[in-house]
Formats: C-alpha cells, sequence, structure tokens
C-alpha cells in the first residue's frame, strides 16, 4: 500500500482522496505501481488548479460575463466534486466558493453601471430629441441641416434603452428630421420657384436691353438703361448659371451703347472745345466795344459778332455760363448806352426836366430871401430852420441840374 497527505493506494488498487468529508474514492488503478497511480491523479489536480486560476484572472482582468463565469465555475465545481483528483479538493472548492462572491459582486457592480449607463444614455437621447425638435423649426437650413446628421450620428454611439422607450423617443427624433426635410424642401421648391420667375423677367430685360444697344437716342436710352437696371434689382436672383449668363448678356448689351455714346461724345467734346476757342475769340472783340462810344457803330459791330457767334455751335456745358456771360455783360452796356441816348434826346423829358430844375431853383432863391429877412429881423432861429430846408432844395436842385446836362442843357 501507499499513501500521501491527501490520498493513498490500496492492495487492490483503489486510488482514495482524503477530504474534511473523509476518504473519498477517486478510481482504480492497475497499470502500475501505486506511486505511479498517486502521481497521475496529482497531475490531474495540478490541472484543475490551474484552470482555476486562469479563470480567476480572467475574471478579475477581462470583460467575461457572469454568465460564463458561473459556466466555466460548474464544470471546474463538477471536476471536484466527482473525486478524479488527488490533492487538498476542499482548497479548491474554497477558492471557487470565492470565486463565485466575485463573479456574482462583478454582477451587481455591472448591474448598478448599466443601470447608470442607461439612464444617461435616455438623459441624451431626450437631449438630442428636444434640440432636434427646436431645430425642426430653425429656418437656417445648412447649418441645421448639417447638426441634425451630426445628432443622427450621436443618437447611433448611444447604447440602446428598453425597446418602448427607445421607440417612443426614436420616433419624436425621427418626426422632428422629417418635419424639417420637409420644410426646407418647401422652401426651396419655392426659392427656385421664385428664381425661375426672377430668370423670365430677366430675360425680357436682357432682350429689351440687346434691342436698344444700337440706338442713337443718347439720353432717352440712357435713362431707359437706368431703368432696366433698377427693374434687373427688383427682379430677383435666378438659379446661379442662368444668372451669371443674364448678367453679362445685360451687361454687354449696355457696355455696347455706352461706349458707342462715348465715342460719339468724345467726338462732340473735341469740336465743342474748339467752338469754345471761337467764342472766347468773339467775346474778347465783342468786349473792345465797351465803353461806348459810337452807338451805332458798336450795335452794327456786336450784330455782326453775335451772328458769327451764333454759327460756330455749342460749347462744353461747364464753359457756357462763362463764355455767354462775358456777351451778355457787352450787350447789357450796348442796352444801357441806348437808354441813356433816349434820355438824352427826349423832347417831353427835357421838357419835364426844365420844368422841374426851374421850380427848385425858384424854391430856392425864395429860401434865402426868407432867411435873409429872418436874420434881418433878427430871428435866427427861423433863419437856422429855414437854412436847414434849403440844404434839402438845393440838393434836389443839384440833382436835376445833372440830370438836365445829360439832356446837352
Amino acid at each position: 500500500m501507499s499513501s500521501d497527505p491527501w490520498g493513498r493506494v490500496d492492495e487492490t488498487g483503489t486510488v482514495y482522496v482524503r477530504t474534511a468529508d473523509g476518504e473519498q474514492v477517486v478510481g482504480s488503478w492497475q497499470a502500475g505501481s501505486p506511486e505511479e497511480a498517486l502521481a497521475y491523479f496529482e497531475r490531474k489536480y495540478d490541472g484543475i488548479v490551474v484552470e482555476i486560476g486562469l479563470l480567476e484572472r480572467r475574471v478579475k482582468t477581462t470583460d467575461l460575463s457572469a454568465k460564463d463565469a458561473t459556466t466555466a465555475i460548474d464544470h471546474l465545481r463538477q471536476q471536484v466534486d466527482e473525486h478524479h483528483a488527488v490533492g487538498d479538493l476542499d482548497a479548491l472548492r474554497k477558492r471557487l466558493d470565492a470565486l463565485v462572491a466575485t463573479v456574482e459582486a462583478r454582477r451587481e457592480e455591472r448591474k448598478v453601471l448599466k443601470a447608470k449607463q442607461t439612464d444617461e444614455a435616455k438623459h441624451a437621447k431626450e437631449a438630442l430629441v428636444a434640440e432636434a425638435e427646436e431645430l425642426a423649426q430653425s429656418e437656417q437650413w445648412r447649418s441645421a441641416g448639417e447638426r441634425l446628421r451630426a445628432l443622427v450620428d450621436t443618437w447611433k454611439g448611444l447604447p440602446r434603452l428598453d425597446r418602448k422607450s427607445d421607440d417612443e423617443l426614436w420616433h419624436r427624433f425621427s418626426h422632428a428630421r422629417s418635419a424639417f426635410s420637409k420644410r426646407r424642401k418647401a422652401h426651396f421648391a419655392a426659392l427656385d420657384a421664385q428664381r425661375e420667375d426672377a430668370r423670365k423677367a430677366k430675360e425680357k430685360l436682357v432682350t429689351e436691353a440687346e434691342a436698344l444697344s444700337g440706338s442713337t437716342d443718347w439720353v432717352t436710352t440712357a435713362a431707359r438703361y437706368r431703368d432696366l437696371m433698377t427693374e434687373w434689382k427688383a427682379a430677383g436672383r435666378a438659379q446661379r448659371e442662368a444668372e451669371d449668363g443674364l448678367w453679362n448678356r445685360f451687361r454687354g448689351a449696355q457696355d455696347v451703347f455706352f461706349a458707342a455714346r462715348s465715342e460719339v461724345f468724345a467726338e462732340r467734346d473735341a469740336e465743342q472745345g474748339e467752338n469754345l476757342k471761337l467764342k472766347e475769340e468773339l467775346a474778347t472783340e465783342a468786349e473792345k466795344l465797351v465803353p461806348v462810344k459810337d452807338l451805332k457803330a458798336a450795335r452794327a459791330t456786336f450784330r455782326g459778332i453775335n451772328e458769327r457767334w451764333e454759327a460756330i455751335g455749342h460749347v462744353p456745358r461747364d464753359a457756357r455760363p462763362k463764355v455767354e456771360g462775358r456777351m451778355q455783360a457787352v450787350e447789357r452796356a450796348l442796352q444801357e448806352s441806348e437808354e441813356s441816348e433816349w434820355r438824352r434826346t427826349n423832347p417831353e423829358a427835357r421838357a419835364r426836366a426844365e420844368g422841374l430844375t426851374g421850380q427848385l431853383q425858384a424854391a430856392v432863391d425864395k429860401l434865402r430871401g426868407q432867411i435873409d429877412t429872418a436874420r434881418a429881423q433878427g430871428n435866427n432861429a427861423r433863419a437856422d430852420k429855414l437854412a436847414k430846408e434849403l440844404e434839402g432844395r438845393q440838393a434836389l436842385l443839384d440833382q436835376a441840374l445833372k440830370g438836365l446836362e445829360e439832356f446837352g442843357g
């Protein structure tokens, strides 16, 4: 018979293992010596020890599920309970019991963690739904659309909830996205319709602009082009491709007209510049008639100058007031000379002037006599009063005499 601290082999070859409940039969050994039998079953025990150690490490260091861990523990416990190994089986049972407790603790931890994660996921999805419902009313089509797509990606990354809660939240989330998409589609459909109306309106404007491009009615056509530009701006924008093409045609038609007008105006400006030089020379010639010495000759000369003036044509607009003002000044001088001559040679006016002068002279002579009488009588106050009156009458007389001189009197 052979034995060690955890087992023995009797004379019949039966192998026993010692446990807290007494000896348990391990098996029968007939293939060799008792020592070889114990060594064989001790190796089986060592194998179980290794498996338990590996399971302990997996439970502690990996995400092994509680279900898989329990299945592995039950399998090892069955091997221990079947007593097909020689060793400290009671110690193995204790390790398995401890492992069961560890797995249960991990199960509770995971349950709590899962509940927490589920609660966080629910709050996160509720927040996503609330934001999506708010974005559904937005008119910031690009940014809101991009944000909704980002919310979908965020949603996919969150854990699932219970079926009912997840379905309810997803229904609200999906409905918000659909509502936004419908509003966006309707908006751009209306925008496309507006742009199509704008395209048609601008087609008409372009057609008219191109028809006007060859016009030589510079003032009227330029005014119409300004009106067309106002109508263009009021028509709104067409689709980008159509807008660019229409604008190029519209602008091109205007460029043709205004280039032709500029060429004509440049020629006209050059001609008017020459006209200005000629009129300035005539104005200088006319100014030599002032002061007027011989009215009849001056008037004849001015008439000839004016005929040449009218034959010359237009001058630049900004120079017109100055050069015409010079001629008008000469004409006013001639008119004033004519009026002066008329007054000088008018018999009725001369008679009126002589009559007025005589009346004033008589009044002055009378006042002088009255002053002399008053002073002779010693009435100086009356004399002084009459002297002041005399000053006024004398001034009137002087003016009348000066006017009479204009008649050669």
